[in-house]
């Protein structure tokens, strides 16, 4: 959802389309199929995400954040600093008309716009004081919206804030070492772990808040969304295989292994040492089992082999996890490559990532919560050229056939939904790629425009 951050999974079954025009996507089986191949309590949706789409950020009483946007509802950071009436009104009339239209939202509480005022206050999530606050956002959130949402997230992809904000500097609050980025402060070889730490104590003070004082009332579910690449051995070695592992460790294990067995991955901890906090009993006892669904965001596949072990006190993320990762092999690409060096399209990666999630993390169920192709944004192309997204389609249909073949392989999949219902700020690049289902016209008021893509979901969905 949105409140303070959010991702707003809204079901597209309900596209009124007209004047469709055919496509067909590359195929991956000689065996057609559609919406109803899948089960049918299958749910199909598309994402969007608080900062990415809605824009007023100086606007309805709305604080700074770290990304100098959406704190709406709590403009000093705090439910104790007040609570914000405008962002209450304006997400309860969102969640109102997506029911009254047949949608479930899907919401998550916390994606990467942290209140600016509890960064100045205490350092954000460097400190242990976020857990208090952030259940006590949550316990707002629930009480205001839970009696019609009924499925909650609580952090998007942690492993990305953490990496991204706290290793490289490139993602607020542009904290590293500067021997890796050029950054005024911040620490690569230990801040990652310190937040990745406490993000996992504030997302379990939330399910155990939920399950203890919402849960038997409201009857919904609570979980959380990772994210990570799929990593392929780049030979046919011992060392490769290992590299790999490690890389999904290091990315998936991270967070989803204390959740499963309430202890970081045997790797981390013999690679990080004393960089990698600790558990308390008591905490570890809460964050296992601190889901009802685990969210997943997949993309793309890498190949993974071994790093050259560096004796350099110069420790970062990307130094930790010993592996290279690259997109090609003796000249030739894993897969089809994208707008975006390290994206390419590997379709079959998703299977092996839900294999993967089955066998090593007890087959929990699964919602695929991001799954998108970027596309450039070029000015120069008419709308109308820029609507035939081929590309896109093939992409999406390569995933669902083999998301498909998780499903009937016994992994617990249960939804699934684009990245992006319509074409967004993302993050880093900007406004310089786009993933939306639905084109915006960013020179003539915001204009929509259904992409092929979308009138071909419609299809896949009605059968």
């Amino acid at each position: 959802m949105a409140i303070k951050s959010a991702f707003l999974f809204c079901s597209l079954v309900v596209f009124a389309l007209a004047g469709t025009e055919a496509v067909k996507p590359s195929h991956h089986s000689s065996i057609p199929f559609n919406r109803s191949s899948f089960p049918s309590d299958f749910i199909f949706g598309a994402g969007s995400a608080a900062h990415q789409v809605e824009g007023a950020a100086l606007q309805y009483g709305r604080g700074p954040s770290i990304w100098d946007t959406f704190t709406r509802k709590y403009p000093a950071g705090k439910v104790k600093g007040g609570v914000n009436q405008q962002g209450v009104h304006f997400y309860n009339n969102l969640i109102n008309d997506l029911l009254s239209n047949g949608l479930i939202p899907f919401v998550t509480l916390f994606h990467w716009d942290l209140p600016q005022a509890l960064e100045d206050e205490y350092g954000g999530f460097l400190s242990d004081k976020i857990v208090e606050d952030f259940q006590e956002y949550a316990d707002f959130v629930f009480k205001t919206f839970g009696d019609r949402v009924k499925h909650w997230v609580t952090v998007n992809e942690p492993n990305i804030f953490t990496i991204s904000g706290y290793n490289g500097g490139t993602f607020a609050p542009g904290r590293c070492s500067n021997y890796v980025g050029n950054c005024t402060s911040g620490d690569s070889a230990t801040e990652p772990y310190i937040v990745g730490h406490h993000i996992l104590l504030a997302h379990a003070a939330a399910v155990k808040l939920y399950k203890e004082k919402y849960q038997a009332s409201q009857k919904g579910r609570i979980g959380i969304t990772l994210v990570t690449r799929w990593y392929e051995p780049k030979y046919k070695t011992d060392a490769s295989r290992k590299a790999a592992s490690r890389a999904v460790e290091f990315s998936l294990g991270w967070f989803l292994h204390p959740i499963t067995y309430g202890e970081y991955p045997s790797s981390m901890r013999s690679i990080l040492g004393s960089r990698l906090p600790k558990f308390t009993k008591s905490q570890s006892k809460t964050i296992k089992g601190s889901l009802d669904f685990l969210g997943m965001n997949y993309y793309t596949t890498n190949y993974a082999e071994p790093a050259s072990i560096s004796i350099s006190v110069n420790h970062s993320y990307n130094s930790d996890i010993q592996a290279t990762l690259t997109t090609q092999k003796n000249g030739v690409s894993i897969g089809k490559p994208t707008t975006i060096s390290w994206f390419v399209v590997y379709p079959r990666g998703i299977r092996e990532l839900m294999l993967y999630i089955k066998d090593q993390y007890k087959n929990p169920p699964v919602y695929i919560t991001e799954n998108g192709v970027p596309e450039p944004n070029n000015n120069i192309v008419p709308i109308k050229e820029a609507l035939k997204d081929i590309t896109r389609i093939r992409y999406l249909h390569g995933h669902l056939f083999y998301l498909l073949k998780s499903v009937k392989d016994g992994v617990n999949v249960k939804g699934y939904y684009v990245w992006a219902f319509h074409d967004n700020f993302e993050w880093a690049s900007g406004y310089t790629i786009r993933f939306g289902l639905t084109f915006i016209d960013y020179k003539n008021n915001l204009k929509r425009h259904l992409k092929y893509s979308a009138l071909w979901l419609k299809m896949f969905l009605l059968n």
